[in-house]
This record gives structure tokens, C-alpha cells and sequence, in this order.
């Protein structure tokens, strides 16, 4: 650990200077890599991120503190499930790009895992060179490899169908067990907690579907979130691309005038061609990596930034 920082738990007094800290450093960096800013409503818009894992995950949250003077120059939420650790969003000050700020969060987080004996999984940027590199040199696998997706809504929404648009209906609280027990067999992980959070829905925010077969069974679930802070689809799990579309296409029409980003996976062509054939634009390349034991999916998979715990 550096001589100029030491790494504690986040407290609630830090939570405006975490919500500045996520919003500055990662608008520097897609300003300085992509020519635009991704928190265009400012801080406030990021404060998001403290409010909904700390009602997930509260007390997990870590930060980087100047010991030189006492400012916060890093922070990262972690998201302990049964089958595995999370690394949530992780985030250096620009004032301290390159001090090994992101290495001491990531050595805390990696011996958290470790003592729990399960594996650290994350979703990380591929066009982000450093923090790949960061990740490969803790001994991180690169899995799937997921491009971000995006489709400007209509106000008067999407005029498409797919095959399977009857299927598909709101999901509710009674819906849980069957949910968390589809999700588990899909992708080999557990997400109880986060699709629970999600069916409360006391932010008001977020939206999810369900595939329902004619016999009552479930083909698939797809979330949402709807913030200023963040609009993507997803988390999710279906047992194919054509479901994966009909519950996507559901999810899109609950934001009307916006432009909400799904992570399709990039081995699943047919996906992909639906999503283009209806207008979406690539806009970023993720990866899936773990460090530690790696379950095959048997289904379609869908991680998001918000809840990360896939």
C-alpha cells in the first residue's frame, strides 16, 4: 500500500465526495478517451450509486484517503453474493491517476474474496488499456465478451414485434423464487438479493419483465434501471437470443425519448442482428472476468452496471 493513502471503509459522511469522486474521474476519463462526458446532470446524478449500494450491500463500500489531506482519491463498492464476489464500480481522482490508487482498493477486495473462498467476478471496459491491465495482472480471465448497445426510444415508443411479445408480461414480487431459480440454472451464479431489490422498486426506477411459457415455467427475465445516473437494461437471463429480444424490446419501451445501453453478448449473432436491424448503435466493448473458479453459462447471461453482480 502506498506511504501517501491508506484504504478504509466508507462511511456515510463520505457520500457527496463519493458521488463527486465517481462523477469527476470517470467523466475525465471519457472525455479525455471518447470526446464526452458520461454524467452530463453532474454529481448529484452519480449519488445514485451510494443510495442503492447501501441499501444493498451497506457497509461495503471501500475508499482511498489522502493521508496528506484527508480528501478521498479513490473508492469501490463490493457485492458478496452465495456464488460469488462482485467488484462494483471502482473509481481513482484524476489528481491521482497512476499513484496506485486502483491497485490497493483491488489487493482489499481480491483478500476479501479470499477469505470468503469465493470467486471475484467483474465487468471492466475493453477499451479502457490501464484498467485491463490492471485486472490481468491480478490474474483476472477474460470470459465473455459483451458489446454495449444503444437505441434511441421513440417518444411514442419502438413500432416492433418479435415472436415472442406474448410471452412476455411485468414481473412481480410473487415472481422471485421462480426468477432467482431460472437465473441460478442460466448462469451458474446467484442474483436472489439483487433481482428482489429490483421487484421493490422504491426508487421508483426500475422496471422488469418476464418470459412466461405456456405452461406457467419461465424462459427468461430482463431489468432495467431508469436514472439520471444510469438508463441500461439488464441484469438478466434467457434461455435464448429470440427470448432474449422479445423481453429487451419490452424493457426499451419503458423509456420513451431516451436512450437506454443493453450489454448483448457478442457470440450470440442472431441478438446482435436483431438489435441492428432495429437501429442500435455499438458504443463500448465490456469483458467478463473472474478471478477464481469460472461456471460455464447455459443460457444467455446479462450484466449491468447497476445493480453489478453478474
Amino acid at each position: 500500500m502506498s506511504d501517501s493513502f491508506e484504504i478504509r471503509p466508507m462511511q456515510a459522511s463520505d457520500r457527496w465526495e463519493v458521488a463527486e469522486l465517481i462523477c469527476d474521474s470517470t467523466n475525465a476519463w471519457y472525455q479525455k478517451y471518447r470526446g464526452f462526458r458520461l454524467f452530463t446532470n453532474g454529481p448529484q446524478s452519480a449519488d445514485v450509486f451510494c443510495d442503492i449500494y447501501d441499501e444493498l450491500d451497506p457497509g461495503l463500500g471501500i475508499v482511498a484517503v489522502s493521508k496528506w489531506s484527508g480528501r478521498l482519491c479513490g473508492s469501490c463498492f463490493i457485492h458478496p453474493r452465495k456464488t460469488h464476489v462482485s467488484l462494483g464500480i471502482m473509481n481513482a481522482h484524476p489528481n491521482y491517476f497512476g499513484e496506485g490508487v486502483a491497485h490497493a482498493l483491488l489487493a482489499y477486495i481480491v483478500n476479501f474474496a479470499g477469505q470468503k473462498q469465493l470467486p471475484l467476478r467483474l465487468v471492466s471496459s475493453l477499451m479502457n488499456l490501464e484498467s485491463f491491465s490492471l485486472y490481468s495482472k491480478a490474474g483476472f480471465v477474460p470470459r465473455t465478451i459483451y458489446q454495449d448497445m444503444t437505441l434511441m426510444v421513440p417518444t411514442d415508443g419502438l413500432p416492433l414485434q418479435t415472436t415472442g411479445d406474448a410471452c412476455v408480461r411485468p414481473a412481480n414480487e410473487a415472481d422471485l423464487s421462480a426468477i432467482a431459480t431460472l437465473d441460478r440454472v442460466l448462469t451458474g451464479i446467484d442474483r436472489e438479493k439483487d433481482f428482489a431489490y429490483i421487484l421493490k422498486n422504491r426508487g421508483g426506477f426500475w422496471g422488469c419483465s418476464v418470459y412466461e411459457n405456456t405452461d406457467g415455467s419461465l424462459g427468461g427475465v430482463m431489468a432495467s434501471i431508469g436514472h439520471p445516473g444510469s438508463n441500461m437494461i439488464g441484469p438478466g437471463a434467457t434461455r435464448s437470443a429470440s427470448i432474449a429480444a422479445s423481453l429487451i424490446l419490452a424493457e426499451l419501451n419503458r423509456y420513451p425519448g431516451k436512450s437506454p445501453v443493453v450489454l448483448v453478448p457478442s457470440a450470440q449473432r442472431e441478438l446482435v442482428d436483431t438489435m441492428l436491424s432495429w437501429g442500435a448503435k455499438n458504443c463500448e466493448i465490456h469483458v467478463n472476468q473472474c478471478l477464481g473458479s469460472w461456471v460455464e453459462s447455459t443460457g444467455l447471461l446479462f450484466p449491468t452496471f447497476m445493480p453489478e453482480s453478474a
